[in-house]
Formats: structure tokens, sequence, C-alpha cells
């Protein structure tokens, strides 16, 4: 199968950001950066979740103020996308939007996943998955308009780590039945 220029960028971006997804579950793991021992109280492992959930929630605010900020000052978008077809800017932002509102709902159900089931010393975990997360918006926010292959790492960034502690959670759960 012979892929297009487009297609072999995509696949490189996904691949860089699956390697680095691994390498924050590794790290996380067997390092223990921030040094949480296995007797972490419930309580510190909400904290530690929910500071990490604030990074996330930080792009999505962002996301819908710059929608906001669009149709307020686009008479063609003022209304709204349920009330007009919506200018290309419209249509660009509201895609950020959606996908980092998909983004943000999946880290955060599995951030809340992670922290309430897994070991105490793989809380580290959370939080290098949430600066993944940031680093991962910013490179699909500003890659986004260059097409797929430019905004393929930071979607990855996003997304696998989050989708890598979903499998280990489901692993977990599974296994201690």
């Amino acid at each position: 199968m012979n892929l297009t220029h487009k297609q072999r960028g995509t696949a490189l971006g996904m691949l860089i950001g699956f390697v680095s997804a691994l390498a924050v579950i590794i790290l996380g793991v067997r390092l223990n950066p921030l040094d949480f021992d296995t007797s972490v109280e419930i309580i510190e492992r909400l904290r530690v979740a929910t500071a990490s959930m604030v990074l996330v929630c930080v792009f999505l605010v962002f996301s819908i103020g710059r929608l906001a900020r669009h149709r307020f000052f686009t008479p063609d978008d003022i209304d709204g996308a349920g009330l007009t077809e919506g200018t290309v800017k419209a249509k660009l932002l509201q895609a950020l939007l959606q996908n980092t509102l998909e983004q943000t709902m999946l880290a955060i159900l599995v951030y809340s996943s992670w922290a309430l089931l897994m070991p105490g010393t793989w809380l580290s975990v959370i939080p290098l998955a949430a600066l993944s997360f940031a680093i991962g918006r910013i490179l699909f926010f500003f890659g986004y308009t260059r097409g797929a292959p430019s905004r393929a790492t930071g979607f990855a960034l996003t997304f696998y780590p989050s989708a890598l502690m979903l499998l280990c959670v489901i692993y977990r759960v599974v296994t201690t039945l």
C-alpha cells in the first residue's frame, strides 16, 4: 500500500506522539519523579489529579474564549453556528474547540480513574500526562491550519497518554477483580 505524502507525515507525527506517551507512562511508573509513596492518601491522589485537570481545562477555556471572541467581533458569526452558515474562521475555531473538548473529557475521566485505581507510586503519570496534553494542544493549535501532518504530533501528545493510561486502568481493573 502506497501512502501519500500527507499520510506519511501524519503517521510520523502520530508515531512521535505515541513513543512520547509511552515515555510518559514508563517515566512516571518506573522512576516516580514526583516521589509519591505507596500509601498516598485518597485526598492527595485527588489533589494531584485535580491540579492536573486544571492545566488541561485551561486549553478548553482558551478554545471557548477564542471562538466566542471571534463570534462577537464578526457580524456574520455573532448569531452562532445554529443560526448561521459560519465563516471559514468560525468553522476552524469550532473544529479546534470540538477536538479540545473531546480530549479534555477523556483526560479528566482517565486522570480521575488513574488517581483512584492505580498504585500510589504511579501517581506521577498524571501530571506528566497533563504536561504532555499542554504541549500537545499548543502544537495542535499552531499546526492545525497547515494540515494533518503538522497537527499529528500535537494530537498524539494529547490523545495517546490518556489512551494508554486508560488501557492500564482497564488491565488493572480486570486483573484485580
